[in-house]
């Protein structure tokens, strides 16, 4: 996959990216719940709830292009794509790290995420990135709660790849939900992408 330089002299976000790159604490999280109704129907069908949540969030990111940028410096870049970065436990008791590009085709990217998920699985060293690679985003499941709020461990004011969590289904009286949490960088994303990025996510349950 490759990239693009943005030109900050045409791009409309470029004063609040030179702004927002002075503060120490520049990430936010907002959580919403989700719709998984039409993901727990589709169980009956041999479709795997998680992955139907993996290949949403990818939907998501890939639909709105600030969610794929990320600056170096004082440049910008957009990503064509970026991989889904989980966590995964491991056989051994630990977890380990999985990497699964996103394809628009749900059976495609089904297939390829549980064979990368399952290699994953029987893991090895720790294929932790280093930070040699931004063309990611990080995801992390909390299937235990049904959370009202979350945020995460972050290295620094540099660091500008999105995070995304969600946690339990929870039975509404016969309408299914769960919360979710985006986290992102303030000189990149604003709230109109995150709403952008919400909204596709529940496009993308309701379909698979």
């Amino acid at each position: 996959m490759g990239f693009e330089l943005v030109d900050l002299e045409q791009w409309p976000r470029a004063d609040q990216f030179r702004f927002f790159r002075t503060y120490q604490k520049p990430h936010y999280a907002v959580t919403s719940r989700l719709d998984v109704t039409h993901v727990i129907g589709r169980k009956a069908d041999g479709i795997s709830p998680y992955r139907a949540c993996l290949y949403a969030i990818g939907a998501g990111i890939h639909a709105v292009p600030e969610l794929c940028m990320r600056f170096r410096g004082d440049q910008v870049v957009r990503h064509d794509g970026v991989e889904l970065s989980m966590t995964v436990p491991t056989k051994a008791g630990s977890f380990n790290y999985a990497y699964v590009p996103h394809q628009p085709d749900f059976d495609a990217f089904d297939a390829r995420a549980a064979a990368l998920i399952t290699a994953a699985a029987e893991g090895g060293a720790l294929d932790a990135n280093a930070g040699a690679r931004d063309d990611l985003a990080y995801l992390s499941c909390m299937p235990w709660l049904d959370y009202t709020s979350i945020n995460n461990a972050l290295p620094g004011p540099d660091d500008c790849i999105p995070r995304v969590s969600w946690g339990k289904f929870v039975d509404q009286g016969g309408r299914w939900d769960m919360a979710m949490t985006l986290e992102v960088h303030h000189a990149l994303v604003d709230g109109q992408q995150v709403g952008a990025y919400f909204a596709a996510v529940q496009t993308a349950l309701d379909q698979v």
